[in-house]
């Protein structure tokens, strides 16, 4: 699995010019999947998020969680993530997971971190989605 987590000040998901997820304060996730993750991962990189430190407390340092600055999630399915650009100038995606699996770990991702309490918008897998963000930092990391 892999995810890339920026804090926002706020994002948003198009899906044919329409909007079907948006939060203000919080992490987009850009949320892969690879051939041989499983719900075991899923639970493990979410409790990491949802406890991630990432945002400033009254002394400016990087302290507070989501909870602690009433922050939400926009979890949004990337398959992309898995491209593998080391040969040619086409990427292959071999080490993606197939539609099916991708799909049911994006959703069991999605209500594991709803059954933690957080709030949660989504894209729409397989769709052609347009993202917008504002950037918080900019802070972006890389979990895997």
């Amino acid at each position: 699995m892999k995810i890339v987590l920026q804090r926002v000040t706020s994002a948003s998901v198009k899906v044919n010019g329409k909007v079907v997820g948006s939060i203000g304060t919080g992490f987009l996730l850009l949320f892969g999947v690879g051939n041989d993750d499983t719900e075991e991962e899923c639970r493990r990189l979410a409790d990491k998020i949802a406890g991630l430190r990432i945002f400033s407390d009254e002394n400016d340092k990087i302290n507070l969680d989501l909870d602690a600055v009433d922050g939400s999630l926009l979890v949004v399915p990337q398959f992309t993530l898995y491209a593998d650009c080391r040969k040619g100038n086409r990427p292959n995606f071999i080490q993606a997971a197939k539609p099916g699996k991708a799909n049911e770990l994006y959703e069991y991702f999605v209500d594991y971190l709803r059954s933690k309490g957080k709030c949660v918008e989504t894209g729409v897998f397989g769709a052609d989605m347009k993202v917008e963000l504002l950037n918080d930092g900019p802070f972006t990391l890389i979990l895997e």
